[in-house]
């Protein structure tokens, strides 16, 4: 029995394919960021009104009726609150992905967020439900080509991570 070994293809051909492909990876998750840091524009406290509109759609039009009795019963009760802390989400995703930092965590959030939004808004009136499936497929993408290698901090700190001791560096490495 015979075994063959297959060499890397290291030709300038396909180190060009490499980097096209990288760089793609890149504006990807580029592009993802700038969808959530241009989201938390119009999320204005102190009143967050036209995040408001969009919560209670989920009661007006719902997707899962489960889901639009938990934002009546206990989502608008406490609004300001999730308010507040849909923007912090939001704009951590915008800034981790925009810097390429435990991105296949915020890859993982940024799916979480999707749901939410997708159970709130597919069914208004004048709403493509297609735009948050491929929000949802987007952030699928950005987990599974490990997105931060690409031009972000993950890159540039996996070999400093791998070679520490400690759980934080061991986490990110996990995480990125």
């Amino acid at each position: 029995m015979t075994t063959t070994s297959v060499r890397p293809d290291t030709s300038v051909d396909a180190r060009g394919r490499e980097r096209t492909n990288r760089i793609l990876v890149g504006l990807l998750r580029f592009g993802v960021a700038s969808l959530w840091i241009a989201n938390v524009g119009w999320k204005r406290p102190p009143d967050f009104e036209s995040l408001r509109k969009y919560t209670t759609d989920a009661i007006t039009y719902p997707v899962f009726r489960p889901y639009g009795s938990l934002v009546e019963h206990v989502v608008l009760p406490h609004f300001t609150f999730f308010a507040w802390m849909t923007v912090l989400v939001e704009a951590s995703l915008g800034a981790f992905l925009m810097i390429g930092l435990g991105t296949r965590l915020w890859a993982l959030i940024g799916i979480a967020q999707c749901i939410v939004i997708t159970l709130s808004a597919r069914n208004a009136p004048h709403e493509w439900e297609w735009s948050y499936y491929l929000m949802i497929l987007a952030h699928v993408a950005v987990f599974a080509t490990y997105a931060g290698r690409s031009f972000g901090l993950d890159g540039v700190m996996r070999p400093i991570w791998r070679r520490s001791r400690g759980w934080l560096p061991r986490t990110m490495l996990k995480i990125s």
